[in-house]
């Protein structure tokens, strides 16, 4: 059920100067305050904030965060508000702090929803009926394809990002974290990085996407695991192309042929990934959206190369000494592993 635990070392907040900022603006009697942590996720912080008997959540940059723009409160925050008004799975905002005093950086507010997320290990009810896998996994399908339908310009959101020339800028944006950040080497990595510069397609459309949308960022409904209740983290949101988001999603979507230990991962139900191919989500959203999908072998290697670069540039933080967090300590044998299921992929020409 996404438990809190205490606080990792290192990621504490002011409680004293978050309890006097919480009253004096969102005017709850904040005179106490317990905080907690959500132990998940490896970018973005977030806290569970519980005062008497409410309970938010607070979303804050890493520490030793390098690149601002990457982690933009004040940006999630708007989309967030806008957002949350016309796509339900999205959590309202309450309050925006940008006054990095109170707790050592800006930070929001948000209502909290409740829900399972589903890291690796499923319930034995998912775990034993294909017929819920397949299910489930249209449901996560068909909600991604809810948020590409959506009319960005109709909610304020227009000026979110650019579509014009974006899967240029995104290829060539990613290379330059990829090298800024860049502690080891991975020849099969930078092969898929030659590749994705001489394959680029004239994108077409533009949609509302997520950017990092896969199990480990949904919750579901517990007595229904085909109802979405939250789709949680959209620091990477933009105004792009939807194929790039459906790329994102099919990275994380590991197979038997990756390895046990990427297949271990608990990015989404591992049952679902045993049991539903990256060609069958494909399918699934075609269904969705009643559009033919080409050029998903770019977007594929695209989103894994991605998912690499994240992977290093937080490996990065630790190996400078940035965070203390012992997940990260092996982050670049991620970043290795995803190199060679790209350079795989782009030697077998399919997904």
């Amino acid at each position: 059920m996404s438990d809190t635990k205490p606080i990792r070392q290192g990621e504490e907040l002011n409680a004293v100067k978050l309890a006097q900022f919480l009253h004096e603006n969102l005017n709850v009697q904040a005179d106490k305050i317990e905080i907690l942590q959500f132990p998940g996720g490896s970018s973005n912080l977030t806290y569970c904030i519980k005062i008497g008997a409410d309970e938010y959540v607070l979303r804050r940059p890493p520490f030793g965060n390098q690149v601002k723009s990457a982690h933009d409160m004040s940006r999630e925050f708007n989309v967030l508000s806008k957002l949350s008004e016309v796509y339900n799975p999205a959590p309202k905002p309450l309050i925006y702090c940008a006054d990095e005093s109170v707790i050592g950086s800006e930070f929001y507010l948000m209502e909290r929803r409740r829900g399972l997320i589903i890291r690796g290990k499923s319930p034995a009810g998912l775990e034993n009926s294909p017929e819920l896998q397949r299910n489930v996994c249209e449901s996560f399908i068909e909600n991604l394809a809810r948020l590409h339908a959506l009319d960005y310009r109709k909610i304020g959101l227009g000026e979110l990002g650019k579509p014009e020339g974006y899967a240029v800028r995104q290829t060539q944006g990613w290379t330059k974290r990829y090298f800024n950040a860049q502690t080891d080497e991975h020849a099969e990595l930078e092969t898929a990085i030659r590749w994705l510069a001489e394959n680029i397609p004239d994108t077409a459309g533009a949609a509302l996407i997520h950017n990092d949308y896969k199990f480990d960022n949904v919750m579901l409904d517990p007595a229904n695991l085909t109802e979405i209740v939250a789709v949680l983290d959209w620091e990477m949101t933009t105004i792009g192309a939807p194929l790039m988001d459906l790329g994102s999603s099919l990275a994380y979507w590991m197979s038997k042929e990756n390895g046990e230990a990427m297949l271990s991962m608990p990015f989404n139900p591992r049952v679902l990934m045993e049991n539903i191919s990256r060609r069958e989500l494909v399918e699934m959203y075609e269904k969705a959206t009643g559009k033919q999908v080409s050029d998903i072998l770019f977007y594929y290697v695209f989103g894994t190369f991605k998912l690499a670069v994240i992977a290093q540039q937080i490996y990065f933080r630790y190996a400078r000494g940035f965070t203390q967090d012992k997940r990260f300590a092996t982050f670049n044998q991620f970043v290795s592993s995803l190199g060679k299921i790209a350079a795989q992929a782009v030697e077998r020409g399919k997904i």
